[in-house]
């Protein structure tokens, strides 16, 4: 090939040589993977033309019709993917194969990284099959990659090569070299990656891997040969139903979403009426990487008449991000900017349309299959959940939706219409418990009240929890209460158990105690009380009816939106042996009373998840307490 300067040489980007190297000496067994890859790069290539020719009729020339043309040379060994989509310049081949800028490929890149030394290399060719790891796919079977390029609209062509060893060279080549539009990759084969010169070979993959693709795709059997379709390019949420396997539906997914798994759901269907679109949406089956990306953009891509628009429109709420496919409407207008189309009344519309399609198939999911409801909540209800903060309207469908672990499920999810049949006599709220740990909220001293009476308690463990739960929130007429907030209000449901008969004197000394510790800790707490939901441990702090959730208190804190939070109330076992003892001391020994008042005080913290208001003093304090009791 005939370059009209010398070659401009640069490194990868070290994420890329990483994954070079990977890819090179993987022996992963089904390399087929790379051919989707490619067809896959050159469809989008293809669709970004036809939106970019909306605006510039003339970036189509003479060659409007977009296709996709597959060249075999066995002689020299190389296998050619050529499109007449929109092409690259310079910048857009050192930009796009110089560096990775797709997440799912950083994230494949990560995940390789974390795997253990001694299982990394058996364990990546394993996952090369499971992340589409686009163009570099390609050295899984080459040993030299030409990529030449010319953007539409322009007259320079150029082209990239590598060996995939760590460099790269782009260099401006001769006009009659290059196509002239789009991009045309030659592959240099390996010796034992023969067989993809082989036409049947190739036909297989093609229809397997790449027939729901929505451009033309002929193959070369020879140099000088006829190109032969074997892809019509009728885009697969175009055809019926009826006419889709499960494998097609499948392959479509993997291939159009970037994932590797078996979609949960697949939701295909077409809108008609005052607005006609059609959506071919998956739940992916595993958690997408990008799942809690903080911008928590959705993943659906938008397509007009089959035009593709955008690949990231907010068709859906942000939390059933999680939700990957498309929707192609044939009413939104083509000759408008992205930014107008998703500013319409039409795309207000489908965007209503789809959340509540969505929402439908996921609620027949719940009816039909718990198991298979039960995998998409354990990946996905923390995402869901944020809508019981954000949407109002579907606020009563998300509840219904909703799954919980209590402290009556053990390893099972439960409903909230499970947990309104299992009310006590008596109680009003649907109780709840806010923390980071699931290990450590399941065994809080808060709950020793509440189990003692047979109550169950939401264990909630996600982040978004603290926020939804607190929001003012009920079901069937019962609101949503914390353990951890205001008093417990336990008096009008019996233990399970009848409690001993109060001590009236031990009574009187612990309300006593009460009165030194609230003068003892001061500024340090808005009150101390004795505690009816406390039964085996000694102390635990509670907010403040007036304030908020102190889970939710902290989280705020932690990202600096809360300034200075309230002060907890500390509340006392009045039964507890620590508490009866320190109770029955005499008022006069004011010191030992004072360091074991504190003590409860950094125990309540720590039993909370917090460190001791001040460590030293802390140690200090229990070291005199250890003193005394060795004395």
């Amino acid at each position: 090939m005939t370059t009209t300067a010398a070659p401009e040489s640069r490194a990868f980007e070290a994420d890329v040589a990483k994954l070079l190297r990977l890819l090179v000496h993987s022996v992963y067994s089904d390399r087929d993977v790379f051919l989707r890859e490619l067809i896959s790069n050159a469809a989008d290539a293809c669709e970004k033309l036809r939106y970019e020719a909306i605006a510039t009729p003339a970036l189509l020339g003479d060659d409007p019709k977009p296709k996709i043309t597959i060249a075999i040379d066995a002689d020299q060994r190389r296998l050619t993917v050529e499109d007449n989509g929109f092409g690259m310049d310079h910048d857009d081949l050192v930009a796009s194969l110089g560096t990775i800028a797709n997440s799912g490929t950083r994230a494949f890149m990560e995940r390789v990284a974390a795997a253990k030394a001694d299982a990394a290399e058996g364990d990546s060719a394993q996952l090369i099959g499971q992340f589409g790891v686009g163009f570099y796919s390609a050295f899984m079977v080459a040993d030299r990659v030409d990529v030449i390029s010319r953007r539409a609209g322009t007259d320079q062509a150029w082209i990239w090569s590598s060996d995939g060893q760590g460099s790269y060279t782009v260099a401006p080549i001769a006009a009659a070299e290059a196509p002239s539009r789009g991009t045309r990759i030659v592959l240099h084969l390996l010796e034992d990656a023969k067989t993809y010169l082989e036409r049947y070979q190739l036909e297989r993959i093609i229809k397997a891997r790449s027939g729901h693709i929505p451009v033309a795709i002929a193959l070369i059997d020879k140099p000088g040969g006829e190109a032969a379709e074997v892809g019509s390019g009728a885009a697969l949420w175009t055809r019926p139903k009826a006419e889709i396997t499960a494998e097609q539906y499948t392959d479509f997914y993997r291939s159009f979403a970037g994932q590797f798994d078996e979609p949960l759901l697949t939701i295909h269907t077409r809108a008609e009426g005052r607005h006609e679109y059609t959506m071919l949406l998956f739940v992916p089956g595993t958690k997408p990487f990008d799942l809690f990306d903080p911008d928590r953009k959705g993943r659906i891509k938008l397509y007009v008449k089959r035009v593709l628009i955008t690949d990231d429109a907010e068709l859906a709420p942000r939390y059933l991000r999680f939700v990957r496919g498309l929707v192609d409407s044939a009413d939104l207008p083509l000759n408008v900017s992205r930014e107008m189309i998703q500013d319409s009344p039409v795309f207000t519309a489908i965007k209503k349309g789809v959340a509540s399609r969505i929402l439908s198939e996921i609620e027949k999911l719940a009816k039909s299959d718990a198991a298979a409801y039960d995998t998409l909540w354990t990946a996905f209800g923390a995402v869901i959940k944020e809508g019981l903060y954000e949407d109002f309207e579907r606020r009563p469908q998300l509840l219904e939706l909703a799954r919980f672990k209590t402290t009556a499920s053990g390893a099972e999810w439960r409903t909230l219409k499970d947990y309104v049949a299992a009310l006590k006599p008596n109680q009003t709220a649907i109780y709840y418990l806010v923390g980071e740990d699931p290990a450590r909220i399941a065994n809080s001293p808060h709950l020793e009240g509440f189990r003692a009476r047979g109550i169950e308690v939401l264990l909630l463990s996600d982040p978004v929890d603290s926020f939804w739960a607190s929001a003012g929130l009920d079901y069937e007429g019962k609101p949503f209460k914390s353990v951890t907030h205001g008093a417990a209000e336990l008096d009008l449901i019996p233990p399970l158990e009848t409690p001993p008969a109060p001590d009236t004197a031990a009574g009187e000394a612990v309300t006593r105690l009460i009165a030194f510790a609230k003068d003892a800790l001061g500024d340090l707490v808005s009150d101390v009380r004795a505690s009816d939901r406390l039964t085996t441990s000694a102390v635990c702090l509670v907010a403040p009816e007036s304030g908020m959730d102190r889970q939710l208190e902290r989280l705020l804190a932690s990202a600096g939106r809360l300034p200075g939070g309230s002060k907890p109330v500390l509340e006392i076992n009045p039964r507890h042996a620590v508490v009866t003892a320190l109770a029955a001391r005499s008022d006069d020994d004011k010191e030992v009373r004072d360091d074991a008042v504190r003590l409860l005080f950094d125990e309540a913290r720590i039993l909370d998840g917090e460190p001791p208001a001040d460590a030293q003093a802390f140690a200090e304090r229990l070291g005199r307490m250890l003193t005394r009791g060795l004395a």
